[in-house]
């Protein structure tokens, strides 16, 4: 009898231990939280957006508790990998030179770069336009590479630390026009610091997949991540976030 109870007490002792080690599962979110509306800090200081939204809902999947961390963009991918958050969701490009310091999940949608510019300004986007011409992007952005690997010889470019910095520089006329995300361009021209301005030209760019950036050779969670955003994509809910920020689909 002793023995049996032993047994007994074993087992729910190992039961009791192994749902502690489960639900003590928390991962970190490394985010920027300045980049409307895909991650941005709210007025009660949350950090909220596109990108958070997706990423408590893969934590939900993979039923692990998740805490937000913020980074400044020029060190985020160093953050990351010297271990201060396990996951990246702050609309990263993947890139060739990314993937040699990160490893990459599947897409989490598809981005676009489109120049902005004053309304009252018949602002082209051809070379013989834009010589001259100052032109503002986020540093370390894809709208910031691309203006150095095509335009450098042509417009003066100007790099800014956060998305907002150069809408400040380009609502004050130090620059002619901003070249970003079609998506965070887009939910800045609806507000009211943006509506002196418009999209000018079609995408320079339209084949940008952004995805989730873990450490390299962390394929144990990158799998997880994957298998999760494929669940919430087949389920509904990737379609409820993505309606909850746009009118149209942006995966």
């Amino acid at each position: 009898m002793k023995s049996y109870k032993k047994i007994l007490l074993t087992a729910a002792v190992s039961l009791v231990l192994g749902a502690q080690a489960f639900a003590a599962e928390k991962l970190r979110i490394g985010t920027e939280g300045a980049y409307p509306p895909f991650n941005l800090i709210d007025a009660s200081g949350k950090v909220v957006g596109f990108d958070l939204d997706i990423a408590h809902a893969l934590c939900a999947k993979m039923k692990v508790e998740c805490e937000v961390v913020t980074s400044d963009w020029d060190g985020i991918i160093p953050a990351l990998n010297a271990g201060k958050f396990d996951f990246l969701a702050a609309s990263m490009s993947v890139t060739e030179e990314r993937k040699q310091a990160v490893d990459f999940t599947d897409h989490y949608y598809t981005n676009k770069l489109q120049y902005v510019a004053p309304k009252s300004v018949d602002f082209k986007t051809d070379k013989d336009y834009l010589d001259g011409k100052v032109i503002g992007a986020q540093r370390a952005t894809i709208a910031g590479t691309w203006l150095e690997d095509n335009l450098d010889d042509v417009v003066d470019i100007k790099l800014y630390d956060t998305q907002e910095n150069a809408y400040l520089d380009l609502a004050a006329g130090r620059v002619d026009g901003i070249l970003a995300d079609t998506f965070v361009q887009w939910e800045w021209l609806k507000s009211d610091a943006g509506k002196d301005f418009e999209f000018k030209g079609e995408p320079v760019f339209d084949d940008d997949k952004i995805a989730i950036a873990v450490r390299k050779g962390n394929d144990e969670l990158r799998e997880r991540l994957n298998k999760a955003l494929a669940e919430i994509i087949a389920d509904g809910t990737y379609k409820q976030i993505n309606d909850k920020y746009f009118p149209f689909s942006i995966y």
